[in-house]
């Protein structure tokens, strides 16, 4: 009897498992909207790009406004990654490797959620409702790769505080590769810091909880600075946050119910939550969700950090402490999801995969460029700036206003908000042969249908190019 009963609790977490820690991964990671964002385009050319030359460039090789001046490459193994995927099986391995990134995300927060809740709940509720949040952000680009890192540093700081000790040194190794992944690595510190507070307010002996929590933050300090940038890297977050252009990029404006409403209603779910379950979580705890809350409504992109910390920090909270009694040996389904990932990840890898034809893959359009102007200066819409960049094609600009700056980014806005005076300037400057301009831009297409030399050569439902006589 007990042992039916036994197989009976497997069979129940093993469904939850199954859906939360591999079937909603592999089917988000298949989406084409994970290809909807043209820095796509120019994180895989970047990649490309340190593969045959061997090296991280120092100053920008793909645009013609900015070529030859400097540049840090700060996403650069994200962008060998991706470009090494690209390489082995074009979009299909670019959908593997982001659908391998949300299996490992799922996989750490289920396991960690396991332990306190039942499977049932991680599986078709804490899960579900965390990937659906995540699913506006969810784009082929560095940040994805943070996501199952953030989550196994929440369980290494988690874990130590568990045993009532600092992590091992050798942790701290996590910042060097979340470092040299994506410049939010300086959250990472933050969060270290939050436990490192809790130790020193809860531990016995404050003495050697400080000491061991101050080693390991100058070993986490030490870590982000072994970065291919060197200290150009490990403090680069630091400056693009004055960026004035900031307010102009979607994902850097505040949250909004009218444009990401499933966050707004998961933080009704996790409200209601609190007061009905009262989650007995320590004060330090309280302070670094609300921060991270801070942080998502101050900025959408921050959206996902919060959602990926309350899923870590609420199940034990929800749980009071109490551990769940597990009816199977814990690396029984540990196995069962490592071959049905590798299993479905092959699958992915084997089916090919096109993103279909919009302003952010213009493939189309591009392709229909005649071969005399490609290599011409061009004025181009923002977000084809990455795809012209695989394409082979220089841009006037692409994603990486960080490098162009603000006096650059800001006068191109000018540009395409129909300012004839900046558009003629930046013609004169630096002699722009052809436009490539989505149909959306309006106010510029009706500029330059009123422009002398100017004439619509191609076009499509995305786009169209003009050239000048």
């Amino acid at each position: 009897m007990a042992d039916t009963q036994t197989a009976k609790r497997s069979g129940s977490s093993l469904l939850p498992m199954l859906v939360a820690v591999l079937l909603i991964p592999a089917a988000l990671g298949s989406s084409h909207t994970i290809f909807n964002d043209g820095d796509v385009s120019w994180h895989i050319a970047s990649g490309r790009w340190i593969l045959e030359h061997g090296r991280i460039p120092t100053t920008d090789p793909f645009s013609f406004t900015w070529m030859g001046k400097h540049w840090v490459p700060f996403e650069w193994l994200a962008d060998v990654i991706y470009a090494s995927g690209y390489r082995l099986a074009g979009y299909a391995g670019v959908s593997a490797l982001a659908t391998a990134a949300l299996m490992a995300l799922n996989a750490i927060v289920y396991f960690n959620a396991a332990r306190w809740i039942r499977p049932v709940f991680v599986g078709f509720g804490l899960l579900i409702v965390m990937n659906v949040v995540l699913i506006p952000m969810l784009l082929a680009r560095p940040h994805l790769f943070v996501w199952p890192l953030l989550a196994a540093w929440m369980w290494v700081l988690m874990r130590a505080r568990e045993k009532d000790r600092a992590p091992p040194l050798a942790a701290a190794l996590l910042m060097s590769l979340w470092a040299n992944l994506h410049g939010s690595f300086v959250f990472g510190l933050a969060i270290a810091a939050a436990f490192g507070l809790e130790a020193l307010i809860s531990s016995a002996d404050r003495i050697r909880a400080f000491r061991q929590w101050l080693l390991f933050g100058v070993a986490c300090a030490i870590a982000v600075c072994i970065n291919a940038n060197g200290l150009d890297g490990a403090l680069y977050p630091f400056k693009y946050t004055d960026l004035e252009m900031l307010p102009m990029i979607d994902e850097w404006k505040p949250s909004s119910a009218s444009v990401t409403p499933f966050f707004f209603v998961t933080l009704a779910i996790i409200a209601v939550l609190i007061v009905w379950k009262r989650p007995r979580l320590h004060s330090v705890r309280w302070l670094l969700l609300a921060a991270c809350l801070g942080a998502a409504l101050y900025q959408a992109r921050h959206q996902a950090m919060f959602v990926i910390v309350a899923a870590m920090i609420l199940p034990e909270g929800l749980a009071r402490g109490q551990q769940r009694a597990r009816g199977e040996e814990p690396q029984t389904p540990v196995v069962i999801a490592a071959v049905g990932a590798l299993l479905l990840l092959a699958v992915r890898l084997s089916m090919p995969l096109t993103p279909p034809e919009n302003q952010t893959n213009p493939w189309k359009l591009i392709a229909s460029v005649p071969p005399e102007l490609r290599s011409q200066p061009v004025l181009n819409y923002y977000s084809f700036g990455g795809p012209l960049i695989l394409s082979g094609i220089r841009p006037y600009i692409d994603g990486r206003g960080d490098m162009y700056g603000d006096p650059f980014v800001l006068g191109y806005g000018d540009i395409v908000h129909g300012n004839q005076a900046a558009f003629d300037e930046a013609v004169r400057r630096w002699n722009i042969r052809w436009v490539i301009m989505a149909h959306d831009q309006k106010k510029f297409i009706a500029m330059l249908r009123k422009t002398p030399g100017w004439r619509q050569i191609r076009h499509n439902e995305v786009g169209a190019v003009y050239v000048r006589s």
